[in-house]
């Protein structure tokens, strides 16, 4: 009988196979969409952990029930400003992490 040998891949052996390549547009638009889902679950179990419906949370930032569901559902990119105000609403702690490459400039 003949063996067959186990292959394994890493998760981003498997992005850049099926999804593309860091830096393509492809892979930017899975990546934000996969960030923006994050985002999103987050915010829906911060509220219902803090007992508040989508329209009380709206109401407490200023903005109809149907954008925090649209927030919530990720089918929405919302604005920092938005996200930042329903985190404060929601009493939770909130960071951003920023990675800048590093670039050096040629001035002639």
């Amino acid at each position: 009988m003949e063996s067959i040998e186990a292959v394994s891949y890493s998760l981003d052996e498997m992005k850049d196979k099926f999804v593309g390549k860091i830096g393509t547009k492809a892979r930017d638009e899975y990546e934000h969409e996969l960030r923006m889902e994050v985002l999103g679950k987050m915010i829906k179990a911060a509220r219902i952990e803090r007992k508040l419906t989508q329209e009380q949370l709206g109401s407490m930032i200023g903005v109809k029930k149907s954008q925090i569901s649209k927030l919530e559902n990720s089918s929405n990119s919302a604005t920092i400003d938005t996200i930042l105000k329903v985190f404060k609403a929601l009493k939770a702690e909130i960071s951003f992490n920023v990675k800048l490459e590093t670039q050096y400039l040629k001035i002639a």
